[in-house]
């Protein structure tokens, strides 16, 4: 009606009215009326964006990769910004003016690509896969420091990259490489395994023979102890049968000179008895017997005499022809021991 209308923006828009080419009044989320035509309105999203972008890149090795990723980013200084892209509206208030709005997520993915491309064109394609983060990290540190995004007054709120992808042959052969190489890792591993256990049982075994073998080292040290041992009795027995059969030796010998000295002597006494009753052999025999009868008879019992008379006679009994003896001398023979006498008698009459 008359050209005056009204307007309402978000909190999430800078409002700007300019009117005969200067700013009359800015901020967000403002609402007035204003006269459409001598007035210009200004409207810069301040809230922040989402751009996804997909890159298809060359690696250094001059593989084909792609790259998807997100960036949020939001308008800053909206004093900037519009002094370089036209965020200018309609007459009514409600659409923009020019396609400025929807080339600004543009023009940032390209700024986005020359940086990815500058970090994976520095990339094999093995590290390009697994560069996710390092990509990420780069474009969030570069970005800011754009001159365009400096300009535009834009703030960059976070980077990432979703994933790094070959291209559909050079992943199959990838996946084939990985494939036979996990095989080949696991067959490794089994074989690893095993070569383990055996090296173990072979360990295992081979304590068990050092075991054994210091137990028969011990037992013949043992053994080897032993007849040591029983070699060094043996000697100390042989040392003291030898030192018993010298001393017996020595025994003997002083025994056998013992023997030898007291045979001497006993040859040498008998000798003196043999030399003593020969002298008196030849005195005897050279005296008259009954002078020897008669000094046998020194000493002699009363029986005993009467023994030897009675021996006289009958030794000349051949020249007796009576003899009478009277009982009173035989009673007195036999009470003087005269019976041992009689007895005698008897055996020479005999």
């Amino acid at each position: 009606m008359l050209g005056i209308r009204f307007i309402k923006s978000q909190p999430t828009t800078h409002l700007m009215q300019f009117r005969g080419g200067k700013l009359v009044r800015e901020g967000a989320g403002l609402s007035f009326f204003y006269y459409a035509p001598t007035t210009s309105l200004v409207a810069v999203p301040i809230a922040s964006r989402d751009a996804g972008f997909m890159l298809d890149l060359v690696t250094s090795d001059f593989q084909g990769v792609t790259v998807q990723g997100e960036l949020t980013y939001r308008v800053g200084d909206p004093g900037r910004i519009y002094k370089l892209m036209d965020f200018s509206l309609e007459p009514d208030g409600t659409t923009y003016a020019s396609e400025d709005p929807e080339r600004l997520q543009d023009r940032v993915v390209m700024q986005v690509r020359a940086i990815v491309q500058q970090v994976i064109q520095g990339l094999s394609l093995r590290n390009a896969l697994k560069a996710t983060a390092e990509v990420a990290r780069a474009v969030q540190e570069q970005l800011g420091r754009q001159p365009e995004v400096q300009a535009l007054g834009l703030e960059i709120l976070g980077v990432a990259v979703v994933a790094i992808k070959p291209t559909p042959d050079i992943a199959r052969a990838l996946e084939a490489e990985a494939r036979e190489a996990n095989l080949k890792a696991a067959d490794d591993a089994i074989s690893q395994r095993r070569m383990a256990g055996v090296q173990n049982e072979r360990a295992i075994r081979q304590n068990e023979l050092d075991t054994e073998i210091a137990v028969e080292v011990k037992k013949r040290e043992i053994q080897e102890t032993q007849m040591e041992a029983r070699a060094a009795a043996m000697r100390r027995q042989n040392e003291l049968r030898a030192e018993q059969m010298g001393a017996d030796i020595e025994l003997e010998n002083q025994r056998k000179a013992f023997v030898a000295s007291e045979a001497e002597n006993t040859r040498q006494a008998a000798e003196a008895q043999a030399h003593k009753v020969r002298a008196v052999m030849d005195a005897l025999e050279k005296a008259d017997p009954r002078v020897v009868q008669a000094l046998a008879a020194v000493g002699m019992q009363p029986g005993q005499l009467i023994a030897q008379a009675f021996g006289g006679i009958a030794e000349r009994a051949e020249r007796i022809g009576q003899l009478n003896l009277s009982p009173e001398l035989l009673n007195s023979l036999l009470g003087a021991g005269g019976g041992a006498a009689a007895s005698a008698v008897t055996r020479r009459s005999a």
